[in-house]
């Protein structure tokens, strides 16, 4: 089985938490007639380009406000493995389950952006990697920047859906899997870890392969946590070299199940093939053989977008 990245502690470590606190997944879904992936792909909106904040209707997002008067980098991807995916539900293991009513989903990969990265800048600039001295405090950043993240994910679904001439639906998943809670009169962190207990969880595969959607059920000997993802197999240094060698940038922005990738930068393009990830399948078969997690459907990628960059 593989390792879960998540701890209890009896103090908060920033440095552990890392700079992007509330990245997460969310899932919506999403109504489309006749949904072309190569058509799709070219109306995509651009994602790195933030929004006006002054243009958002917060309450109409269900939000007061703008969580800690954070205005920079609003609905927008961020780089790495981060990612706005339009996909296919294809099987459906609990027929009771909301996605079961829809045909198509917006997959939302990102986080806090900036505002985590300031808040992780503004502790290690006097404390190094040590705990945070004021632990209500770092909560009480670490809690808006969660709120951000969130936020953010509604926008860009919000984005998406309105440049594809549809409406993106309440999210039925929204998940962070980098943040602290508070357990037991201790702090459990979650590194690249969902909430498994009793969650509805996405783990994502690669914009490759399928993703699953899974009910968690983990207990104490996870530390109620599941995977948020396969995890790479290789390192970015590794999949640069190696799929720059096996595969040209037009066939990794199709995929051999049909589906397109939107992403500009080359060098991304490689460090995110496919290939530099675990099997999916194999992940999820862990996370059930181990009683952590039950499959409730899987989504098979139509357009994933990374960055706009040059791509067109």
């Amino acid at each position: 089985m593989r390792h879960t990245p998540s701890r209890a502690r009896k103090s908060i470590p920033p440095f552990l938490v890392g700079s992007d606190i509330g990245c997460g997944i969310a899932v919506f879904p999403i109504r489309l007639k006749r949904p072309v992936p190569e058509r799709l792909a070219a109306r995509f909106p651009d994602l790195d380009t933030p929004l006006d904040p002054g243009l958002v209707d917060l309450a109409g997002l269900g939000f007061g406000n703008l969580p800690a008067g954070y205005a920079d980098q609003l609905a927008t991807v961020g780089r790495g493995n981060h990612f706005v995916e339009l996909a296919r539900v294809d099987e459906v293991h609990d027929k009771s389950h909301p996605v079961a009513e829809t045909e198509l989903v917006l997959i939302v990969h990102s986080g806090s952006r900036g505002l985590g990265e300031r808040i992780l800048r503004a502790h290690t600039e006097v404390h190094g990697a040590g705990p945070a001295p004021d632990a209500d405090s770092y909560l009480q950043q670490h809690d808006e920047a969660v709120r951000w993240g969130s936020l953010n994910r509604r926008l860009m679904a919000a984005r998406v859906a309105e440049a594809l001439g549809a409406t993106a639906q309440p999210a039925i998943v929204d998940e962070c899997h980098n943040s602290v809670e508070v357990r037991d009169g201790l702090f459990l962190h979650r590194k690249g870890a969902a909430n498994g207990d009793g969650r509805d969880v996405l783990v994502a595969g690669t914009r490759g392969t399928r993703s699953y959607l899974v009910k968690g059920h983990a207990g104490a000997g996870a530390n109620w946590s599941v995977a948020h993802g396969a995890g790479r197999k290789m390192s970015r240094s590794d999949a640069l070299r190696r799929n720059k060698a096996k595969h040209t940038v037009e066939e990794l922005r199709r995929t051999p199940l049909g589906s397109h990738v939107v992403c500009g930068d080359r060098q991304l393009l490689f460090e995110e093939a496919p290939g530099a990830y675990k099997r999916i399948e194999q992940v999820i078969g862990d996370l059930t053989r181990h009683g952590l997690a039950t499959p409730v459907a899987t989504t098979v990628p139509l357009v994933t977008y990374k960055t706009l960059g040059k791509h067109r």
